[in-house]
């Protein structure tokens, strides 16, 4: 495993993330292709193993039971100075609202009830899931910056947002002496470019972190079209996310193919391999053991100039998809 700086901040990370989002047990909502406790600790012990000491979890991941069963298992196979975990907190539920819970107050509630499930006194890194239209901004930073103060994290990020959001919050933070986000978790693989229009080259001049989720298109960019898996088969938001693109980008995926079967390697790592070559960690789902081994080789994996040429060659513009293409319209949470 190779390791570095997650953005400006002193915390030394693999340059691979485990997603914990499939992990702890099947949600009868959303992630039906979870995997239960057991086989969830021994593929984080797994990880662990194979060097990846960045975790990201979030409170919303299987209404927080993945927080609980990463927090046991890290506590159980690692020393705590030995691992960085990040989890997410969601915009205030139409309940907080009706009751005028400010926003510092929401930031503390979630964090709390987080650390309670992870069974940590801190968190490395606390995530603003996504922009929460309905709550100022500036109450979010003052609820951020005070939990860095009181030491419940010891850095803040953010995902799913536009860039001048992103600018906006930082700039904000910056004039009042608040902490600033120093790393963002976007949408962003070989199927999914759309963060480079902004989101990237504002980053990379202000030295922010990319640990983008979705690396590998939800397993579109790791085996051939023509192969289904369980999470294929039962995971609606993903095909909400990729099926009104998928005619555009199958010449891409089979690109893909073509170029790890010239390698003799997985097409895991060829995915991942383009994505390492401009990110700092991608933030890879896991639910076996087999897809570690993959993105740990990625690492490793380097790809010439006229092989990226050659996978990027054929992507046209996408309409945003997911989180990014409700931002502004996501229903309030129960």
């Amino acid at each position: 495993m190779i390791y570095t700086k997650l953005g400006k901040s002193d915390l030394n990370v693999s340059r691979i993330c485990m997603g914990c989002m499939g992990i702890g047990a099947p949600s009868k909502d959303m992630n039906k292709w979870a995997v239960p406790e057991e086989e969830s600790r021994e593929i984080i012990r797994y990880a662990l193993d194979q060097g990846i000491n960045f975790f990201d979890t979030a409170m919303s991941y299987q209404e927080g039971y993945s927080e609980e069963v990463l927090g046991k298992a890290l506590k159980d196979f690692a020393k705590r100075d030995d691992y960085i975990v990040a989890t997410k907190f969601l915009p205030r539920s139409q309940e907080k609202l009706d009751r005028n819970v400010s926003g510092q107050a929401h930031v503390a509630d979630c964090l709390d009830r987080s650390l309670k499930r992870l069974g940590l006194d801190y968190v490395d890194l606390y995530i603003y899931h996504m922009w929460d239209y309905h709550t100022p901004m500036e109450e979010i930073m003052e609820g951020l910056n005070n939990a860095v103060k009181a030491g419940k994290t010891r850095y803040v990020g953010i995902s799913n947002c536009y860039a001048w959001q992103l600018a906006k919050a930082n700039f904000y933070a910056g004039e009042n002496g608040f902490t600033e986000f120093i790393s963002v978790q976007g949408h962003y693989n070989l199927i999914a470019r759309e963060e480079e229009r902004e989101m990237i080259p504002f980053c990379e001049d202000q030295g922010i972190a990319l640990t983008p989720y979705s690396p590998l298109a939800s397993g579109r960019l790791c085996r051939p079209a023509s192969e289904t898996t369980k999470r294929l088969e039962l995971d609606a938001y993903a095909r909400f996310k990729y099926d009104k693109s998928k005619d555009a980008d199958a010449g891409i995926i089979e690109r893909v193919k073509e170029l790890a079967e010239s390698k003799n390697v997985l097409m895991t790592e060829i995915s991942l391999a383009w994505l390492l070559r401009k990110v700092t960690a991608p933030v890879m789902g896991v639910t076996k053991k087999s897809n570690i081994d993959g993105a740990v080789k990625a690492v490793e994996l380097e790809l010439t100039q006229e092989e990226t040429d050659y996978l990027e060659e054929l992507y046209v513009p996408h309409a945003l998809a997911g989180v990014m293409a409700q931002n502004g319209k996501q229903p309030m949470q129960d």
